[in-house]
């Protein structure tokens, strides 16, 4: 710490200038945290960031519109009318999770107290495509973790069939990611709920299911109204999201839902009487800014249900253009959102589809995400193998680092347990990547690509990209 400090104006710039280092959030295509809101957000929330929400006594409109804001994410996610829906701001989805897991851990301590049983070694049971934020619950509160190897087949996340191997009477639950930070895929709430039934009804093991939703949670029920994944699969006891994601709102802000208020433990909710009036907090950590709850709100009213579903079929209809144009070229596409449901095979384009260089004005007949796999507007991918054989010498990794140089960050990392010797390129592809910004990138994808191979970038790249379809 400096002995004297500088005007305001100079450490302003100071740091002003510093920053100005960092990479372009716009360009930042590793990242699921959104980067940009509407000017009237902003002003929110630069009028209510020095508000503590857990005040509630000396802020009690904060307080309401946080509970107006668990509302509404407990009837999106189909939380049941006879039940009580209970949940909480959080800093992020890995608070969420911790909070989600603590709830299955106590109930099912509490269980095995009554029965007389050891409750001394519980584990939990995910796959190995798990975020971290899942293995540091587990590490952090005495859990043991079992992890679910992937296959490469099975898009890198975990097979139901396979996690009931790992299930014992120790288990104090399965997470379930719908949204894979790897590939984007979904995994199958509903086959695993099922498969857990058919457990219970053969050893007598009643295992609950806690639903990683980090970004899955603010896509499926907008672009898969269908998709049985939330509280109408009666397993489900938790749900987790991250506001700062699809949410649509500046980092940090999760949340985290329980169906019922008698799936929270009482040992995680604590009473105060200190701050002018009695509180309950069930959150590991005490102070939080109202604002970006606040935030959040703005977009639920700013946006409602339509807003958000255009902004859905908006980032996998761009998604769906870059898995094309990469499908047809010299990679493997790995995600699975612009393949059709009934077939597996990426939709067939009628002579009046329109390429990506067609113009604005165009339809968009093949928008409906539910005839798509379902999954994250996020397109992850890996060189061909014809174009590793043909070209030996080039290391997928020089792909990021090349691309990092255009500005773009496309991170390149290795697959996770079960599928390790595969490399993988991911695109998340967020509301501030746009058309425009998307054929950009696939011609800086294509360009280096070719580059790296010893030959001319453009004179193959245009006719690919013209023959590119919806």
């Amino acid at each position: 710490m400096p002995k004297v400090g500088l005007p305001s104006k100079s450490a302003y710039q100071l740091l002003h200038d510093e920053t100005a280092l960092d990479g372009n959030p716009l360009l930042n295509l590793a990242s699921f945290v959104h980067t940009w809101m509407p000017e009237e957000a902003n002003k929110l929330i630069v009028e209510n960031m020095n508000k503590n929400l857990v005040d509630l006594d000396e802020y009690p409109a904060a307080g309401i519109i946080h509970n107006r804001c668990i509302s509404m994410l407990g009837d999106l996610w189909k939380a049941p009318k006879e039940g009580k829906v209970i949940g909480t701001a959080t800093a992020g989805s890995s608070e969420a999770i911790m909070l989600g897991g603590l709830a299955m851990k106590k109930r099912w301590q509490e269980a095995r107290k009554k029965d007389g049983k050891d409750y001394f070694h519980p584990n939990i049971v995910f796959g190995s495509n798990a975020q971290v934020a899942l293995e540091k619950f587990a590490r952090y509160f005495d859990v043991e973790t079992r992890l679910v190897p992937v296959k490469l087949e099975n898009g890198c996340v975990m097979d139901p069939n396979d996690a009931l191997q790992y299930i014992d009477e120790n288990t104090i639950g399965v997470i379930v990611i719908l949204g894979s930070t790897y590939t984007g895929h979904f995994e199958d709430v509903e086959l695993m709920s099922r498969l857990l039934d058919e457990l219970q009804a053969r050893t007598g093991l009643d295992i609950p299911i806690h639903v990683d939703g980090a970004s899955g949670a603010f896509i499926a029920p907008f672009a898969y109204p269908n998709l049985k994944w939330d509280f109408r699969v009666p397993r489900v006891v938790s749900i987790n999201t991250s506001g700062h994601k699809f949410g649509l709102v500046y980092p940090g802000l999760g949340w985290v839902l329980w169906r019922d208020e008698s799936y929270l433990h009482k040992d995680l909710v604590f009473e105060l009487h200190y701050l002018g009036s009695t509180e309950f907090t069930f959150t590991l950590n005490f102070s939080k800014p109202a604002a970006p709850v606040i935030a959040q709100m703005f977009n639920f009213l700013n946006l409602g249900f339509d807003g958000y579903k255009k902004i859905a079929y908006k980032d996998l209809r761009n998604a769906r253009m870059l898995s094309k144009a990469l499908d047809s070229t010299y990679f493997t596409v790995m995600s699975n959102i612009h393949r059709r449901v009934d077939t597996g095979e990426m939709s067939s384009s009628s002579s009046s589809d329109l390429s990506i260089f067609s113009g604005r004005e165009r339809r968009h007949s093949n928008d409906d995400p539910t005839q798509y796999i379902p999954g994250l507007p996020v397109v992850a991918f890996r060189l061909s193998d014809k174009y590793k054989q043909e070209n030996p010498h080039v290391k997928q990794e020089w792909i990021q680092s090349m691309l990092r140089a255009k500005g773009w960050i496309v991170p390149n990392y290795g697959a996770p347990q079960g599928a390790e010797d595969i490399e993988i390129l991911r695109v998340v592809v967020r509301e501030t990547l746009s058309e425009d910004l998307m054929e950009r990138l696939i011609i800086d994808i294509l360009g280096v690509a070719e580059s790296l191979m010893g030959t001319p970038s453009f004179p193959l790249l245009l006719p690919l990209l013209s023959a590119v379809q919806f």
